[in-house]
């Protein structure tokens, strides 16, 4: 499928966390509705408590950054909320949403420009890639827990 300039539409998923600081602030349902209010479609959900071992294979990455023990720390200290999004370039989409990872530097607008307190505290994490997007949803996700649906207004989003 074609965007309205003739570049290639890519509906993709992807995977973002509304980490403990966004849950503890009661910030989910505003981080959820700036997804929806953008088109994206919301195919998972999950509140969870990250286990110190889902942490250390989602931030595998970071193991030998010095920081790496206060990320883990940080992500199991509290209840976190998993979702999957889809859509055109969800990626890149949700990533524009965030803003980046620093709130200080982030856009107003964006969710950490607007709701993030440090880099440390910036409400949200998304996946960087479509690659790292599929292995995150393998992480939070069991394949039957991302569901198959239609909207009547994803032909205004996506088109027919």
């Amino acid at each position: 499928m074609k965007d309205k300039v003739g570049g290639e539409l890519s509906i993709e998923k992807t995977l973002a966390l509304i980490k403990p600081d966004g849950v503890q602030r009661g910030l989910a349902g505003t981080v959820l509705s700036r997804f929806e209010q953008k088109g994206l479609k919301l195919v998972a959900l999950k509140m969870l408590h990250v286990s110190g071992d889902l942490a250390a294979k989602h931030y595998s990455a970071h193991t030998e950054r010095p920081f790496y023990k206060d990320l883990v720390s940080f992500i199991t200290s509290s209840p976190l909320i998993a979702l999957v999004l889809e859509g055109p370039k969800a990626v890149e989409s949700v990533r524009a949403i965030m803003g980046v990872t620093n709130p200080l530097e982030a856009q107003p607008g964006t969710i950490r420009g607007d709701l993030g307190l440090d880099i440390e505290h910036n409400i949200i994490h998304g996946s960087d890639s479509p690659e790292s997007a599929d292995y995150e949803i393998g992480l939070f996700f069991r394949a039957e827990e991302v569901l198959e649906y239609s909207r009547d207004m994803d032909k205004w989003v996506i088109g027919p």
